[in-house]
């Protein structure tokens, strides 16, 4: 996996490629905690170039989400493919996670301010 950060305003934006898996488990959530210790409560994770995943790759985005949520933040997903989101609906996570086909809408979703819980 690879990672690209792009910050847009107050918004992190973080473009996965390649493929998630039991290597790349840790990655994300070292990313999360290193936006997250600049003060970026506003993550949206981009998996357009993300084609292939397994459940640990999962397990790390599930984590990111996890990590964020706890400081009162917001993760949300973009250009979720196929494969993902067949497996979020099997897992359910489907319900836990917010999806947007296009970078302009991903943005508005964060429009407001989001702050860090104490």
């Amino acid at each position: 996996m690879e990672t690209t950060v792009h910050v847009r305003g107050d918004v992190a934006m973080i473009e996965l490629s390649g493929p998630l898996r039991l290597c790349d488990e840790d990655e994300l959530p070292a990313l999360i905690t290193s936006l997250l210790e600049r003060g970026f409560l506003k993550v949206l994770l981009n998996l357009h170039q993300v084609h292939n995943i397994d459940s640990t790759g999962l397990d790390g985005i599930v984590r990111a989400y996890t990590m964020v949520r706890k400081k009162g933040g917001r993760l949300t997903l973009l250009n979720v493919q196929k494969r993902l989101r067949t497996l979020l609906d099997v897992t359910k996570l489907s319900t836990v996670f917010q999806t947007f086909d296009s970078e302009e809408q991903a943005l508005r979703n964060f429009d407001g301010p989001v702050s860090a819980v104490s």
